[in-house]
């Protein structure tokens, strides 16, 4: 028994032809002994591609603010995995995808996932992130907030430079559905007579949200069928 992780149809050239590529893991075989999961076939695939995401974040977190770019650059540096934008790498590419559009969108997903994490740790009053001193505790709570703000505004301008309103709803949706999902956390924490349920919802809410939509976009700017975006979606969902 195992899980297949992605498939893909893919146009190549001129010519249509129909290519399965996917990651298939087994569920039953014993992991070998000093096993230890690892991004580094994801990081292989998306090298480049994440090189220009990584160049692009520091030019647009420029601002004539300059407590913008460091504070913002105290946490993008702070050691994230970049594996939001990394979905949205891997799954253009996977669906033969050839321009340059994901380049720029991966940056705006990686935007709002750090405007988020900024927002949080004001509410949460976390004093670290990833290790380190937080940015709220460097900066304090109004810095942060308005900083988040920055990063989300920016996101948003990266997806209206797209064109796409197809991708401006997946992202826009995203983002509404996130701050919704903030606000139950906030109505949960603490109340030990949460449900199941609506611990699943904001978990869905705050985290599966943007790692779905960060995969759909992939295949949306490859310009795949409605059905296989619904699938990237549904696989990282």
């Amino acid at each position: 028994m195992a899980f297949i992780y992605a498939r893909c149809h893919r146009r190549t050239g001129h010519a249509s032809g129909i290519k399965s590529l996917g990651i298939v893991v087994s569920l039953e075989e014993p992991r070998k002994e000093g096993w230890k999961p690892s991004l580094d076939a994801l990081d292989a695939i998306v090298a480049d591609d994440i090189n220009r995401v990584n160049r692009l974040i520091v030019e647009k977190m420029e601002s004539r603010a300059p407590l913008i770019p460091q504070l913002a650059g105290h946490i993008v540096a702070a050691g994230g995995k970049r594996l939001r934008p990394m979905l949205t790498l891997a799954a253009s590419r996977l669906c033969g995808y050839e321009g340059d559009r994901h380049i720029a969108l991966a940056t705006c997903v990686e935007f709002i996932h750090t405007a988020t994490l900024l927002h949080d740790d004001v509410v949460d009053e976390s004093m670290l992130r990833r290790g380190q001193e937080s940015a709220n505790a460097l900066w304090g709570n109004e810095a942060s907030v308005l900083v988040g703000d920055f990063l989300f505004s920016r996101a948003f301008q990266l997806m209206v430079s797209d064109g796409s309103l197809k991708v401006l709803k997946i992202l826009s949706d995203a983002s509404a559905i996130i701050a919704e999902g903030e606000v139950l956390q906030l109505l949960t924490t603490n109340d030990t007579e949460t449900s199941e349920e609506a611990y699943l919802e904001v978990i869905r809410s705050k985290t599966a949200t943007l790692f779905a939509a960060a995969a759909k976009i992939g295949a949306v700017v490859a310009e795949r069928p409605k059905a296989e975006e619904k699938k990237r979606s549904k696989a990282t969902a």
